[in-house]
């Protein structure tokens, strides 16, 4: 007879495993179930050839799920619980049905929470690599309210639009970065394979050189035999940036740096307001008090300086004050449209709403923005790409015609 491994649940909601041998997987449920078991799981153990190989979590990359993984599940998970499922019937067939382990194990461990009396959003608050800080106030908000399934669709709606928001900003990078690391190549097969031949050739002609065909062999012999030097350089400036990046202070001077590099700190700027609005009016329009808001907009700002206006703007707030007077004093960061848009909204009592309009504004804005970008990097990286191959080719071809000159002379 075959033997099973089952998993099940006592009447104080005690979990207890073990292993039993019958003809059938109902013949074991039945017979647990009269035992006063509540039945979790029931599988046949696999071992020997049939055994399954895995990969430990922290190699099993296509187990891990994204951001992608998670708004189909805050999608799917809304659409079953606005049929009527019970959440723990609803957690159950999600878990079923998803791709990635990682997201499998998760909402198994949720779901036996949930049974056992927890609230959904602490379940899901033991898992912050999946759910961040921003989704476990809202889905709190949502059982408090009585309308989870809306929050969950406003949750996966907001998720896709920071997605889109992020995937804009990587196109407009994503060409100029090719086009750059392609000329660099060529740069580099033209400097270590192309100029040594040559300077064999002219070194073979004797002669004296030009000052550029001079540096160009340097810089030559120098990508050739102590290209490591240039690597070291390299890799020191990446990692004390990285570094540098991780101290308050670091942190701080890089984010205001950002922020006032031209084109690029125009497109930085529109993608922080059109963030911070989505997050924030979301935040409000769920029902989630204001100080609650700002902390938590705060944690998803991504730019330092952004982060510290809140700061201010939350000891304001409890101070009696409105947001709108502490964004008015950072026009380079807040511009006034959006400051007097916020204003507005709260001397109607529609904060969440003149967000809304605010998000919807700086995102057709991020549009323009990566549009300029990409306008102003692509003759930017022509002219860099033009003048390396015209140093080149005038230091090789230079001294050529001075020594046709003197032949012919």
């Amino acid at each position: 007879m075959p033997v099973f491994d089952y998993k099940v649940r006592d009447r104080s909601g005690k979990v207890i495993t073990g292993t039993t041998e019958a003809a059938s997987q109902r013949e074991v449920a039945n017979a647990l179930r009269q035992k006063g078991y509540f039945v979790t799981e029931i599988k046949v153990p696999k071992t020997g050839l049939n055994a399954e190989i895995k990969l430990p979590k922290w190699l099993d990359i296509g187990s891990i799920p994204n951001v992608r993984d998670i708004t189909i599940f805050s999608r799917q998970f809304a659409t079953v619980i606005n049929a009527g499922l019970p959440v723990v019937q609803s957690l159950a067939i999600l878990q079923r049905q998803a791709e990635k382990q990682g997201l499998k194990d998760a909402l198994r461990q949720v779901r036996e929470d949930v049974e056992t009396g927890l609230q959904l959003s602490d379940a899901l608050a033991k898992h912050p690599r999946l759910f961040n800080k921003l989704y476990i106030y809202l889905v709190r908000a949502g059982e408090v309210s009585g309308n989870l399934d809306g929050i969950l669709d406003r949750i996966a709606a907001y998720m896709e639009k920071q997605a889109a928001l992020r995937g804009k900003i990587k196109t407009a990078l994503t060409y100029p970065t090719v086009v750059l690391v392609i000329a660099l190549a060529v740069t580099w097969f033209l400097l270590t394979g192309i100029v040594p031949q040559f300077a064999q050739i002219l070194d073979q002609l004797g002669g004296d050189l030009p000052v550029i065909t001079r540096m160009l062999i340097a810089i030559s012999d120098f990508l050739r035999y102590q290209w490591y030097i240039l690597l070291g350089i390299l890799v020191l400036l990446v990692v004390g940036t990285a570094l540098f990046y991780r101290t308050p202070q670091g942190r701080r001077a890089i984010d205001r740096l950002l922020l006032r590099l031209p084109v690029v700190g125009t497109l930085v700027q529109k993608s922080a307001i059109a963030s911070f609005s989505n997050t924030f009016g979301l935040l409000l329009r769920s029902g989630v008090n204001i100080m609650e808001s700002i902390d938590i907009t705060k944690g998803t700002a991504g730019n330092a300086i952004v982060e510290d206006i809140l700061d201010e703007t939350k000891a304001n707030v409890q101070r009696g004050e409105q947001i709108s007077t502490t964004l008015i004093k950072y026009p380079q960061v807040f511009p006034p449209m959006v400051s007097s848009m916020i204003a507005i909204g709260e001397e109607t009592g529609a904060v969440d709403s003149m967000l809304q309009k605010v998000a919807d504004f700086y995102e057709r804005e991020v549009d323009e923005a990566v549009d300029s970008l990409t306008a102003a990097l692509e003759p930017m990286l022509i002219v860099f790409l033009g003048v390396i191959v015209g140093f080149i080719v005038a230091g090789m071809f230079l001294p050529m015609f001075s020594i046709i000159g003197q032949l012919s002379g």
